[in-house]
């Protein structure tokens, strides 16, 4: 997923390739039935991140022109709750874009109908590659080219998260999650529906997200005996397809906790469920961060979880390691800050 460079001021800019958009919006109204928890005060982080996958993927098939798949959710923060009733805009647009792969910004605002003013709720990178369809193998995608200040900004943002995806990557692979534990733990099993189908056939890549948040948040909520919140999500990596029908294992398992966060991971496992459990192969691994919140919906204290075992011990260093990569790494920020905008 090599990035294509972008042309310095002195390089000739090439066009957009005719009928070729690098970004799209989705606007829609939240509705009672996008509220996953009873009392919450907004929708749920895995409703909207599945609002903002599909998206993204819109946006990807847009400009590749074929079949689009996520290989990789991160930098998500979730600033505020969205409220049912709201109007959501989903604004995605192509940062960068590599041989097959393009690396797409995303902000979600919203706004009460009634003074049609638009706040920031969440941004993210999604990272999706080009597929052939008969073949299945990585196609090359028309390269974007900056044609802008802004858009050179928002690359050179892009570009300066690789090595650190990189960093965490290599930080994660050295990592095991089959020891003994006494860490706070969610698993929850099923069968992938007909209704998770996405348009290459597979379970929709924000349909997973939305279980890794329910169990994730279950998990917390169940620890702390509050409601709990996704605030930051640091990487979700997809790494094999779903397939309707799939034994689906979702497993929430805590990390660490701070003074205010309890730091998550969660892994998704899938397989023919006539293999069995034992057979069931990683297909998505996620490290999410929650918050309790008081009937206000302000943040309470955390919660605090000891690890005693070897592994937790480990895994509670390995939290602390991937939020001092992102200090260490410091990426340019992917959006500026945010302003509150008007309905058109």
């Amino acid at each position: 997923m090599s990035p294509t460079m972008p042309p310095s001021s002195s390089e000739e800019k090439k066009p957009v390739p005719t009928g070729k958009s690098p970004s799209i919006t989705l606007r829609f109204m939240a509705a009672p039935t996008d509220l996953t928890i009873a009392g919450a005060q907004g929708i749920g982080g895995g409703r909207v991140l599945e609002w903002i996958d599909k998206a993204a993927y819109a946006c990807a098939v847009q400009w590749s022109g074929t079949y689009c798949v996520t290989a990789y959710v991160g930098h998500i923060h979730f600033t505020r709750p969205i409220p049912s009733g709201h109007l959501v805009e989903v604004r995605s647009r192509i940062a960068m874009t590599g041989r097959s792969s393009m690396h797409i910004v995303n902000e979600v605002l919203s706004a009460d109908p009634r003074d049609g003013i638009f706040t920031r709720a969440c941004d993210c990178l999604v990272i999706f590659v080009a597929k052939d369809t008969e073949t299945g193998k990585s196609m090359a995608v028309p390269p974007l080219v900056p044609d802008s200040t802004e858009h050179q900004r928002v690359w050179e943002a892009a570009e300066s998260r690789i090595e650190l995806r990189k960093a965490i990557e290599a930080e994660m692979e050295k990592q095991t999650y089959d020891g003994p534990s006494d860490a706070p733990r969610m698993v929850n099993r099923f069968l992938a529906k007909p209704t998770d189908v996405n348009w290459g056939g597979n379970v929709h890549g924000g349909t997973a997200m939305e279980w890794i948040d329910e169990a994730g948040a279950a998990c917390t909520m169940e620890w702390s005996g509050e409601h709990t919140v996704a605030v930051y999500a640091g990487g979700i990596r997809f790494y094999r397809p779903i397939h309707i029908g799939d034994l689906i294992e979702v497993d929430a398992r805590m990390m660490r906790t701070d003074t205010r966060s309890m730091q998550m991971s969660v892994h998704v496992r899938s397989g023919n469920p006539r293999g069995g459990r034992e057979k069931l192969e990683t297909a998505i691994h996620a490290t999410v961060s929650y918050m309790a919140m008081d009937a206000d919906w302000q943040p309470l204290a955390a919660r605090q979880f000891t690890p005693r075992t070897e592994e937790d011990k480990r895994l509670w260093e390995h939290a602390g390691i991937l939020r001092g990569l992102r200090g260490k790494y410091s990426p340019k920020p992917l959006v500026v800050a945010p302003k509150h905008q008007h309905v058109d």
